[in-house]
């Protein structure tokens, strides 16, 4: 499973506050919140990739931490942020990030976006969360579809689950490769976004809460 994982460095979350507050455990092996530390040990535990949030007001990221992380391993680092503009998808690449997600519900441009981000050599990951959104990554060929299982207009306070993922999944595109993001609060939720078709799993407030362990 932790093949098919991908990490969140999200500092705030707006439902449970700081989240690099306290210190971790890898292997009975006290570890401090330092995030290009914990990056390097995630990296050596296999997993597929991270997100780095950069959105400063509410979710305490920024692009120093996107560059610190991108420079310090060698997996693929998505930028997770409230993209707007060319501009926007530029800087990401600047940072040194591979991937970029674009939220259809945050960008009324989503399809340019999507086209230019795959022009520049930056993976769009194209983020959705109810049926005609998944209806509009399908109508732009979205190859790469994150389904979050939480509402990112209500800036992720509400009670999502892995359900939604079982849901909208079945309206995904033939073809796309599909990631269930938020609300996964254990290895069993984890599981059963795989087992749906899932072909990975963005685990974020679990992973720093302690709930979900890695390796």
């Amino acid at each position: 499973m932790i093949s098919k994982v991908i990490i969140d460095f999200k500092p705030v979350s707006p439902k449970y506050g700081d989240l690099f507050a306290k210190s971790m455990v890898f292997n009975n092996h006290a570890l401090g919140r330092n995030p290009v530390d914990v990056a390097r040990r995630l990296e050596k535990a296999g997993v597929l990739g991270l997100s780095v949030v950069t959105e400063s007001e509410h979710f305490g990221g920024s692009l120093g931490l996107l560059r610190s992380i991108a420079s310090a391993v060698s997996l693929p680092v998505l930028r997770k942020d409230f993209i707007a503009t060319e501009g926007d998808l530029y800087e990401t690449l600047d940072c040194g990030a591979k991937g970029v997600l674009l939220i259809c519900s945050m960008a009324e441009n989503v399809g340019a976006l999507h086209e230019k981000a795959l022009s520049i050599g930056l993976r769009p990951v194209v983020e959705v969360h109810t049926h005609d959104e998944m209806r509009l990554a399908a109508s732009i060929g979205a190859g790469v579809i994150g389904i979050n299982n939480r509402d990112i207009t209500v800036l992720e306070k509400d009670a999502g689950s892995v359900d939604l993922t079982l849901e909208l999944i079945k309206a995904a595109p033939k073809g796309a490769f599909v990631i269930s993001e938020s609300g996964i609060s254990s290895r069993s939720d984890a599981q059963k976004a795989l087992d749906a078709g899932a072909g990975a799993v963005l685990v974020g407030t679990a992973f720093w809460q302690g709930a979900f362990e890695i390796p």
